[in-house]
């Protein structure tokens, strides 16, 4: 099937893709699905379905590895580190130019007050990513436990550090249920360990670099890649899970502050708007950071955290698509991910919390009615109608404009 797949075509539809894909993972499947299954038939319901389960049982971007991994299986790594590049491409360049005009704007004392009515509906949506996190994935009273109480523990140790602890804990509290787990026939374990090694490789050399580099600022994109590198490398659940690690390390996180709360809440909820990943938010993130450094070091910023957050998860799904069916048949893997995914679950729910603190304290109640009626409306938009987010987006900078 491989050999009759031309790579023009097949980067034609990712193209396509990565300009009309709204609505994020779960909405991105289903433009796969009519695509490349049904109208070109690369691959069939069947693998589509499989590689995305896989896509989620990993870190990293969810709909991003089903993409690369379907590449991978039609023509290898040379057809998916292409698709990866043309999927990120158009939104990674769009949050570009936003980070360095906002940074433009605070430079030229532009206000950004336009931008005011996005940061609660950006709390919005990142409840509503706790909300379908939640409902589809924590169906046991053991599942809701370990999710309040990762909330708790989240929001209460405000360091990027505890969140690999809180995902590995929940998921050993759980593999110890392996037993509730059917057997299933175990298969020949035969692993190419080369993208792993690859993948582990470079993370511990951006850490070893970045510490050598820490108190020198010229190298703040080095610590930028080592950073996403490091959170692409936890993210189970996609871009909401990704938010509150993301808060943490550039916003919380006492040694950085690259961004003010406002600015990670205007770019989060922009990101919303727009085709593609929501994981080029990092390069948003990388320009603000390097605002000091010129429009030069603003796009090498946001290069760097785009290339740290997309990398980690491609290495592993092309190792973890050459084992997953021998991997899988083993119970206690299978039962650890309850307590990942629950786990995800109340790290995003924190989140939620942690993101709308900074929009009510000290204001006026008039301010803090106005912000908690967005966030509101916004979780209901998107909760329970087919209201399309960048729509949802494009009203509140409407009205950010008008008021």
């Amino acid at each position: 099937m491989g050999a009759r797949v031309r790579y023009s075509d097949f980067l034609k539809d990712v193209l396509i893709l990565s300009v009309s894909c709204f609505g994020g993972p779960q909405a991105h499947i289903g433009h796969f699905q009519r695509l490349l299954v049904e109208k070109k038939k690369y691959i069939t319901e069947e693998d589509l379905t499989e590689l995305n389960a896989l896509g989620q049982v990993l870190p990293g971007p969810t709909s991003t590895q089903t993409l690369t991994a379907i590449a991978y299986r039609l023509r290898g790594p040379n057809l998916a580190y292409l698709t990866l590049l043309i999927w990120m491409l158009p939104s990674v360049a769009i949050m570009t130019i936003v980070g360095i005009a906002m940074a433009s704007f605070e430079t030229k004392n532009i206000s950004i007050e336009f931008t005011r009515f996005i940061q609660p509906m950006a709390v919005g949506f990142v409840a509503y990513g706790a909300y379908s996190i939640g409902i589809k994935t924590v169906t046991t009273q053991r599942g809701a436990v370990l999710m309040i109480v990762a909330a708790i523990v989240s929001y209460l140790i405000k360091t990027p550090y505890i969140f690999p602890i809180i995902l590995l804990a929940a998921g050993c509290v759980t593999a110890f249920n392996y037993k509730a787990h059917p057997r299933e026939p175990k298969k020949k374990f035969d692993v190419a360990w080369s993208n792993f090694f690859l993948w582990i490789g470079v993370l511990v050399f951006a850490a070893a670099l970045g510490g050598l580099t820490k108190s020198k600022p010229e190298f703040l994109p080095i610590r930028l890649f080592e950073n996403f590198y490091r959170n692409g490398s936890l993210v189970f659940g996609g871009g909401q899970v990704l938010t509150p690690l993301l808060y943490t390390e550039f916003v919380q996180y006492a040694p950085k502050h690259y961004l003010t709360s406002e600015e990670f809440l205007s770019g989060y909820g922009l990101v919303q708007a727009l085709p593609g990943p929501v994981f080029s938010f990092s390069s948003f993130i990388g320009a603000l950071s390097m605002r000091d450094f010129g429009t030069g070091g603003e796009i090498a910023g946001a290069l760097m955290s785009a290339a740290g957050i997309f990398l980690p998860g491609t290495f592993l799904i092309f190792f973890m698509i050459r084992i997953w069916d021998s991997l899988k048949s083993f119970r206690a893997i299978r039962a650890s991910m309850e307590g990942i995914v629950a786990a995800n679950a109340g790290l995003v729910a924190a989140a939620a919390i942690i993101l709308f603190q900074p929009l009510v304290i000290g204001k006026p109640w008039e301010t803090i009615l106005t912000d908690a009626l967005f966030a509101v409306c916004t979780f209901g938009l998107i909760a329970f109608t087919r209201f399309p987010s960048w729509a949802i987006i494009l009203i509140g900078l409407g009205l950010g404009f008008i008021l």
